[in-house]
């Protein structure tokens, strides 16, 4: 008897699902991307404990119809494409006609559907891949999937998930970029009955941003755009003064689809230059329209991963965008004056949150419903909580008490969304008590979302322009120079100033140099590993483009007999090595970067150090050939050069401009409450 023998379905599902549903966020992933495909305007997604309980998503897309919704738990079985010209053509987020028997496979789901103008709906369940109930179903246009007890028939699986906080990180993060690829799209998302996250579906991606990184990051982002023959590039980047430590703050689309990418990540980093500090990452959302033809989706089951034909062009007019918008900006960083204004003290913010909570317990709310509210009201603005009433009322929005500690607060979202209230205090509910979509209830109502006023940096009404023109007052300590222009005061950097002066200066110099070498008097012999020896080898006219004429010397070395003359006399070994290092590390080499890397090393070696007096005369010869250079606000290595305090900072530092009475809970009487 034979050994080899058929799988049955389910268990191959199984296995498939082992690609595609890695964990919670996984299946809120699928479910969303099926949403998007099914041309949805609304898209709530209501998860507990962080979906190891239950994942729901309910959209009001297009609906399946009837006789389709049994077949869609096939492996394989799709409406988006139907020939192999179609697999290279996608314009869809899904294709592959995994996702739902994956799903099904590993959990508990009931879905329930239906089309526009339909009698009735349909409602399937399944459970461990197997058909539980096919019934009819009240009509009402979209879809609603419900899936419980997660990896309930694979434990091993269940074993190696994260921490509901983690996992919960995970669906946030999922639903953000969602968010970010489809501002048209409204998305809320609900984690065990509080709402995390809402988006208003008004297409303003500056807002999302807004939404998900705060008002500040938001006001802190530039529009950009570039478009070559083939590829359309659009989105936002933040100024050079917003950064992050890691990569994970930017996002990736290739037509409106999250993805991936090690060479665009790099090309958006690279649009920067020199105005990122080391370590320090932009906060960036681009997306690229391109023809379907240009790009294979059909790498990974997930789908995360893409491949692009004309990367290395594509990566260039990234960086060539990116670099030409924010050479439009003064980037002079301002000090944030209100750090200078006092803050209550945290035990009188207890005692005011205690006394708020008792003022609501007297109308008769429950101090569990409103503790989260009350502390928000002087923490954080963050939207209140649905707290219950009787049995004979309907649910009602309990306000937080919204606190004024500056005059400027009064305009605030905050306040705007308290003033929104009482304009317009009911929505349409989409449930009713059992938990279903009530029969009445159409997704499609509008989103009760306010208008984010996010006016981008902007110091275009500055005199002098986009550098100013400093006067110089005095010297610091040695280090930094102060100025002033018709704006206020300047902080100056000397080191990072001369360094950047240096720099430009060098960066001609090098360019400009002959290719005559300088023979060793002893060549210099260069060993690395078989891996890295290859790599050496394929990029030889690269390096001998750079003046590094290597010569075979056994199997994995090689000799160099002369060097460029523009070497640093007694760094030629070194230089040599970290040449070839980074043609090993980045597989490309090229004169202008490899030149760009030297001045910056010259730049900083040659500069005026910390604790270096300078005269008047020598302070002055600086500051006027700061505003000379093409980026005079950063360093090489992206420190700022110069600071800047307004008239206002100043006159608040120094109170003559009186801000608001900070509330205390002494301030407070009782019939106040």
């Amino acid at each position: 008897m034979g050994q080899i023998h058929e799988l049955n379905g389910i268990l191959a599902d199984q296995i498939a699902a082992g690609e595609v549903i890695e964990r919670p966020a996984s299946i809120v992933k699928e479910l969303v991307e099926n949403s998007l495909d099914a041309q949805s305007k609304r898209v709530d997604i209501i998860v507990e404990n962080a979906g190891l309980d239950s994942i729901r998503v309910i959209d009001d897309g297009q609906g399946i119809v009837a006789d389709d919704v049994e077949l869609a738990f096939k492996r394989h079985a799709t409406s988006k494409i139907n020939s192999r010209q179609d697999l290279f053509r996608v314009q869809t987020m899904g294709f592959r006609g995994e996702a739902l028997p994956s799903i099904a496979s590993v959990a508990d789901v009931e879905l329930t559907t239906a089309i526009a103008d339909a009698t009735a709906g349909r409602t399937v369940h399944l459970r461990g891949g197997k058909l539980v109930a096919n019934q009819p179903a009240p009509a009402r246009r979209g879809t609603d999937v419900r899936v419980t007890e997660l990896f309930f028939n694979t434990p091993a699986r269940l074993k190696y998930l994260k921490s509901p906080q983690t996992e919960l990180a995970r669906i946030t993060d999922i639903i953000n970029r969602l968010a970010l690829a489809n501002p048209q799209v409204a998305f809320s998302f609900t984690h065990n009955g509080k709402e995390i996250f809402r988006s208003a579906g008004n297409d303003n991606l500056q807002q999302v941003i807004a939404t998900i990184y705060g008002i500040q990051a938001g006001r802190k982002m530039l529009a950009v755009q570039g478009t070559d023959n083939d590829f359309q590039v659009t989105g936002f980047v933040s100024l050079p003064e917003l950064t992050r430590a890691s990569r994970q703050y930017i996002t990736i689309m290739i037509n409106h689809r999250y993805v991936r990418n090690y060479a665009l990540t790099k090309a958006i980093i690279q649009g920067y230059e020199s105005k990122l500090m080391v370590g320090r990452y932009p906060v960036a959302v681009i997306n690229i329209d391109l023809d379907p033809v240009l790009v294979d989706v059909n790498v990974h089951p997930a789908k995360r991963e893409v491949r692009l034909s004309k990367e290395d062009q594509l990566a260039k007019l990234i960086a060539q965008t990116i670099r030409q918008r924010i050479a439009q900006e003064n980037l002079i960083p301002d000090v944030d004056a209100d750090r200078f204004t006092p803050q209550p003290d945290p035990d009188l913010v207890d005692d005011l949150n205690r006394r708020l909570n008792e003022a609501a317990a007297s109308y008769g709310v429950d101090q569990a419903d409103t503790a989260g509210a009350s502390s928000a009201a002087v923490t954080s603005p963050q939207p209140t909580s649905t707290a219950k009433a009787g049995a004979d009322t309907v649910d009602s929005q309990i306000p937080a008490p919204v606190i004024i500690h500056q005059s400027s607060e009064l305009n605030s979202a905050r306040m705007k969304e308290f003033d929104a209230r009482y304009q317009d205090e009911s929505l349409p509910a989409l449930f009713n008590d059992s938990g279903r979509p009530a029969a009445d209830s159409q997704p499609t109502a509008p989103v009760q979302t306010e208008n984010l006023e996010l006016d981008v940096h902007d110091k275009s009404d500055q005199e002098t322009g986009r550098f100013p023109d400093l006067q110089y007052i005095g010297q610091l300590q040695g280090t930094f120079l102060l100025a002033q222009a018709s704006d206020g005061l300047y902080i100056v950097d000397q080191h990072a100033a001369q360094e950047r002066i240096n720099y430009e200066r060098y960066r001609q110099e090098i360019g400009q140099v002959s290719a005559d070498q300088q023979t060793f008097l002893v060549p210099l012999v260069l060993n690395y590993s078989t891996v890295d020896a290859l790599t050496i080898s394929n990029h030889a006219d690269v390096l001998a483009s750079v003046g590094l004429h290597l010569e075979h010397f056994g199997q994995n070395s090689f000799l160099l007999r002369s060097h460029p003359t523009w070497f640093k006399e007694g760094q030629e070994e070194d230089t040599v090595r970290e040449m070839i290092d980074w043609i090993i590390k980045d597989g490309k080499l090229t004169v202008q970067q490899f030149r760009m890397k030297t001045a910056i090393m010259m730049s900083c070696k040659r500069a005026i150090k910390a604790n270096h007096h300078l005269d008047d005369r020598e302070a002055r010869a600086l500051l006027h050939r700061l505003p000379q250079c093409e980026n005079p606000f950063n360093c090489p290595h992206g420190r700022p050069v110069t600071v800047h305090f307004n008239d206002r900072d100043l006159e608040k530092m120094f109170k003559r401009i009186q801000e608001a009475h900070v509330p205390y809970a002494d301030d407070f009487d009782d019939h106040d409450f």
